[in-house]
């Protein structure tokens, strides 16, 4: 990596600046530059939309719903060299939209499968976390590079389709954003008498319950959301009237037992 490598940082929310954790402590060389809408530049670490483009990798870590308004301002400066990554939770929406500019642009879709919280939860370690590598119009040279760079982090590639993706994520990440948020919302904590697998589900719940935004546009950004939202609905919905058959059963046995002694 030459001396002037330099990294673009579109958004600096929480995941931007994981992404820039990571950089600094990874890519100690490259010059990071970071583009802010709340951050004044300061011509040390943030700089000017138009700077930041001119980076050799360029990240966009922002809303789902902002990127293709974001791209359509990246792409007005970005140079011919750079290459644009995807860092959001869907693939289907933002592939369909790079691949509009595949013509101008060198871009890759990928999904980091972890955030700042599992990544402190690892002690500050890449080893064993996953990424997805999706579309991409990379030449092969330059995707097997990112490919090493990557495993000799310790991270665990998975290469799939933008569909099969959404698919998968519709039913892990989005399910476990609806039973976090339900228990969140539903005020449940940690006792002194947890059991090993309420320690999950409470890990689970912690892991999610400040991404309400991302929750929400994944929703509305993958088509597969929907099904998982009404198999949910319908999964759970028989077992409380169970339970309370149960419960009636139960007493009407107990009942007759005790009518039987008299």
């Amino acid at each position: 990596m030459y001396p002037d490598f330099t990294i673009g940082i579109v958004g600096y929310g929480d995941f931007g600046q994981l992404i820039h954790t990571l950089t600094r402590k990874h890519i100690s060389n490259a010059h990071v530059k970071v583009f802010s809408r709340s951050n004044k530049e300061d011509k040390e670490l943030f700089f000017s939309l138009e700077e930041v483009c001119q980076s050799d990798i360029l990240f966009l870590p922002v809303p789902v719903s902002a990127f293709e308004s974001v791209l359509e301002e990246v792409v007005q400066h970005v140079k011919k060299e750079t290459v644009i990554v995807d860092v959001s939770a869907v693939k289907v929406y933002p592939a369909k939209i790079l691949k509009e500019y595949s013509q101008q642009l060198n871009y890759i879709t990928t999904h980091p499968l972890f955030g700042p919280y599992s990544y402190e939860k690892r002690e500050r370690s890449l080893s064993g976390l996953r990424i997805v590598m999706s579309e991409h119009n990379l030449t092969q040279d330059i995707y097997a590079s990112v490919l090493s760079f990557l495993e000799k982090l310790g991270i665990v590639i998975i290469e799939i389709n933008p569909d099969d993706h959404d698919k998968f994520i519709a039913e892990t990440l989005f399910l476990t954003h609806i039973i976090g948020q339900t228990v969140h919302q539903g005020e449940f904590d940690r006792t002194s008498i947890d059991t090993v697998s309420f320690g999950f589900i409470m890990d689970a719940v912690e892991s999610v319950r400040q991404d309400v935004t991302l929750f929400k546009e994944v929703f509305e950004h993958n088509p597969y959301c929907a099904d998982v939202l009404k198999r949910f609905d319908l999964g759970h919905e028989p077992s409380i009237p169970a339970l309370y058959s149960s419960a009636a059963m139960l007493a009407a046995s107990a009942l007759l037992v005790f009518l039987s002694r008299y």
